[in-house]
């Protein structure tokens, strides 16, 4: 109270309290519009709608590299096909020949070439000739057997290949009319989208050897919270900052749905100083733009799963939509870009 006398303990603590003051009014106190910066936002979006994009996003891209592997399958039993028609055809020249000699010469009986030996040693000689002879002709009437074999089960697996492809193909598309449905419901309709050709490359997050994504749990130490993270999404966030993208950023979440609870989803904030409570405008909508492109850009190489930036969505079965959460600067995603891994 003004003109009140302060007692000495008063005097003491008045430091301590002008500290205190100082840092609430720089930080602010938070729930507080324009404060606290660096508190993670209020997404907006109901829990119903994230998971009906998790699982469109996720079963799109699981499709996505059965049909991939599917391909190279493909081609491998190709390049193996023609290998063995190839050997088809030299063994067809070689049987042909041993046919048209004995239709030529006729078929001489064994004991006949054995009777007409001259001496007993002629006799030996003889007898390991037709043995030899017997030998080769039936090699090669083996391999040929199994040479042709060989090829139907190429042939075979070529067409199980191609069906595979088909299938995947139309669980694609399927996941592909989930998304648009569960965006529809929002307001979701084709937009712009942003894309940076310039983009840098990232550094690829390691695949399974048939090209699908290992199965990962929060199992690392999230550099942004207290929390932790999939190894994939610690990758997909140093490759940012790795390429400049350096604003803050927060990833766990213990709270609420979707992936922040599982460690594989982050927010990067579009300003400079952190989360605020205005949508972006000038060097940081500039900044979020890049960032966003630079995840569509390098998609396929580190696992995302969908990227949320300034009213629009980006999945891989449907390209930029546009995408509603509510209104507010965090719920439209105009202050920060949402990042969601598999």
């Amino acid at each position: 109270m003004i003109g009140k006398r302060l007692t000495p303990r008063h005097r003491a603590l008045a430091p301590v309290v002008a500290l205190f003051t100082a840092v609430a009014f720089l930080v602010g106190a938070p729930g507080v519009a324009g404060a606290a910066p660096n508190t993670p936002p209020n997404e907006g979006g109901s829990k119903t709608l994230r998971a009906k994009l998790e699982a469109a996003a996720k079963g799109h891209i699981e499709a996505k590299a059965k049909l991939a592997n599917s391909k190279k399958r493909q081609l491998e039993l190709g390049v193996e096909l023609k290998r063995l028609e190839q050997r088809l055809a030299a063994l067809n020249v070689q049987m042909a020949a041993v046919a048209d000699k004995s239709y030529r010469l006729g078929r001489v009986s064994a004991f006949a070439v054995l009777l007409n030996s001259a001496s007993p040693d002629a006799f030996i000689e003889r007898a390991a000739g037709l043995e030899t002879l017997a030998q080769r002709d039936g090699r090669q009437l083996r391999e040929l057997t199994e040479t042709r074999q060989q090829a139907r089960r190429a042939k075979t697996a070529i067409d199980n290949e191609v069906r595979e492809q088909q299938k995947q193909e139309k669980v694609m598309a399927r996941k592909k009319r989930d998304a648009e449905i569960a965006l529809a419901s929002v307001g979701g309709g084709a937009a712009g989208g942003f894309i940076n050709p310039n983009s840098p490359l990232a550094k690829p997050a390691p695949r399974n050897s048939d090209g699908s994504w290992p199965n990962e749990s929060c199992t690392i130490d999230d550099p942004t919270t207290s929390g932790c993270l999939t190894p994939r999404t610690l990758h997909a966030l140093k490759q940012a900052q790795a390429n400049g993208f350096n604003h803050h950023v927060s990833c766990f979440r213990s709270g609420g749905g979707g992936e922040h609870p599982k460690g594989r989803a982050c927010d990067f904030a579009a300003a400079q100083g952190g989360f605020e409570d205005v949508a972006a405008s000038g060097s940081d909508k500039t900044y979020g733009d890049n960032l966003a492109s630079f995840y569509i850009k390098n998609a396929d190489r580190l696992g995302v799963m969908y990227v949320i930036w300034y009213r629009q969505i980006w999945m891989p079965g449907t390209g930029w939509r546009s995408y509603s959460g509510g209104g507010s600067p965090a719920g439209d995603h105009t202050n920060h870009v949402h990042l969601s891994m598999v």
